[in-house]
């Protein structure tokens, strides 16, 4: 077994652009299970839009790759309107329920033949990369050292990301301190209290459903940029890996979700090296070694859940709602 190639891959997970996407959709999942304290479990769909968003508007229409960003946005806007008017005023598990449907309505609709001339069916989209590089501000050329060595164009992909990402922790900081924060914070642990006070809280828990909506839709878009979309990665279980990520850190904390998902990518890309290599020795094949890491990711989160309900920042007052 050879530890220093293993260490060596999975220190690449670090800076990662699957990394930095599922840092974003947790940030956002943040603003609506954290802050807002709404069961989201279709953050897939937000993800989803917001790829399909950017890739059909470059492909499709020809526009330039922000406008593509601000369409992505804008879909998962207005997924998180028609979302949030039925299913806001009902119970938390309702919601869940309601959401993790409509995520895999969004999915399927994407793998239809119906749109097939948008979306390409489930083959999904590529070949929508060249406006994004084009714009590259680095020269052509090597970077980095080590497991960080990236081209130019990898390199532009991880800093855009990591801009995006950190306007993202930005905002959510500033917008907890406002008034507008408090409130929310208030919906999360006592709603009727909140509205006994004039609060609409209805348009409360909508605004933070598009904020939230739209870091994932942004989060899909950096998913997106240095490969291509495919319908079949905005499944379920891209949504509980989000949730594994945001828990992981900490639900109600504003660095959480960024220290959650890279130490989940780190972990994931870990098990991914060291499993298939025990296999060898192990009366298990390659395939068994691959669902393993993910019967552990499932332990790990039953063990966090049971005994760190918190995330590794969080305070434990504030998940009093969950209870």
């Amino acid at each position: 077994m050879d530890w220093g190639q293993i260490l060596n891959n999975t220190a690449y997970w670090l800076f990662s652009p699957e990394t930095i996407a599922y840092a974003l959709a947790a940030t956002g999942l943040a603003v609506h299970f954290g802050y807002a304290g709404l069961l989201n479990f279709g953050m897939a769909g937000f993800m989803a839009l917001g790829a399909y968003g950017y890739a059909i508007s470059i492909l499709s229409f020809g526009w330039p790759w922000w406008v593509g960003i601000i369409v992505g946005c804008l879909a998962a806007m207005v997924f998180a309107v028609i979302l949030g008017i039925p299913t806001l005023r009902l119970r938390a598990d309702y919601l869940a329920i309601v959401t993790i449907a409509a995520a895999e309505i969004v999915r399927l609709a994407l793998t239809t033949q119906l749109f097939d001339e948008w979306t390409n069916s489930a083959d999904g989209l590529g070949g929508y990369h060249a406006g994004f590089r084009a714009a590259n501000p680095f020269p052509e050329g090597t970077y980095g050292f080590g497991p960080w060595t990236w081209t130019a164009d990898q390199l532009w992909v991880r800093v855009f990301g990591i801009i995006l990402l950190a306007i993202a922790v930005y905002l959510v900081w500033a917008l907890m301190r406002s008034p507008w924060g408090r409130v929310l914070k208030g919906i999360r642990e006592d709603e009727d209290a909140v509205r006994s006070l004039g609060k609409n809280v209805f348009a409360y828990k909508m605004q933070a459903l598009i904020i939230g909506g739209v870091f994932g839709a942004l989060g899909g878009v950096v998913f997106a940029l240095p490969s291509a979309v495919v319908p079949a990665t905005y499944t379920t279980s891209l949504t509980f890996f989000i949730w594994t990520i945001l828990l992981l850190g900490g639900a109600a904390t504003v660095f959480g979700p960024v220290v959650g998902s890279v130490i989940f990518w780190v972990i994931m890309g870990f098990l991914g090296n060291v499993l298939p290599a025990l296999a060898a020795v192990l009366p298990m094949s390659s395939a068994q070694a691959g669902a393993l890491r993910f019967i552990l990711v499932g332990v790990a989160l039953m063990l966090i859940v049971i005994f760190r309900p918190q995330g590794i920042f969080g305070n434990k007052r504030e998940l009093t709602f969950v209870k």
